[in-house]
């Protein structure tokens, strides 16, 4: 925190797991990366234990949860066409915010993603990844005049107050996206979602379920599309 306390973070289960419920639903396989490889971290504190549906995500991921893919081993290959991705998942909890705004890797991603025109999902702090392709410079930030839904700077400012965090931010990734001219359009969460173009978007753990729903309905008309049209 900016008064140099220590806050356990990492992803929200509830934004990781709920959403993957419908992908799978949907039909689509999910395989987890890290930026080098190391486990999953989540925010164990909200892990929905009671849920029949998370246990059985829990159970089947545990594999990859403790040993997931390298995403420096994957954007170091020069034949990703070895497995047909159609999206990247990028869930929140404020541990999004640490190491992949500015990891390289995560930047070639995500050129990666806009380049093979795939979709780009993320839920709550998710967003603050892009801020990676943000040296592209203003004219050439790919997301440029995007509309979102994520979780408010304003919000992450009364968190301390309430005492689910030690101390302010150090910082907010809301205003550095407003920066790159990404509209923001919550100041608060409602469980609200926004889809602009291939980027999908959601404002917090409140979300997730219709997330979840709204991403598996895009990438399998998009699939069908693809179908129709050869």
């Amino acid at each position: 925190m900016k008064n140099g306390k220590k806050f356990s973070t990492g992803n929200h289960p509830v934004e990781t797991l709920v959403p993957i419920l419908h992908f799978e639903q949907a039909g689509f396989d999910v395989d987890f990366y890290t930026p080098t490889g190391a486990p999953v971290k989540f925010e164990m504190w909200a892990m929905p234990y009671e849920d029949e549906n998370i246990g059985k995500i829990l159970d089947k991921y545990n594999t990859q949860f403790s040993n997931p893919h390298n995403l420096r081993d994957f954007i170091a290959d020069t034949n990703k066409g070895y497995v047909d991705y159609v999206a990247v998942f990028i869930p929140g909890g404020h541990g999004a915010m640490l190491g992949l705004p500015e990891n390289n890797d995560v930047k070639e991603l995500i050129k990666w993603v806009v380049a093979e025109d795939k979709y780009l999902l993320a839920i709550c702090h998710g967003p603050a990844a892009l801020l990676s392709v943000a040296d592209c410079g203003d004219a050439d930030f790919p997301f440029k005049g995007y509309k979102i839904n994520s979780f408010p700077d304003e919000m992450d400012k009364t968190l301390p107050e309430s005492g689910y965090q030690p101390g302010e931010m150090p910082w907010f990734y809301g205003e550095k996206l407003k920066q790159l001219g990404i509209e923001i359009l919550n100041k608060k969460i409602a469980g609200d979602c926004h889809v602009d173009r291939k980027l999908i978007t959601a404002d917090s753990p409140l979300a997730a379920d219709k997330f979840g729903k709204l991403c598996a309905d895009e990438l399998l008309a998009d699939e069908k599309s693809k179908v129709e049209n050869g």
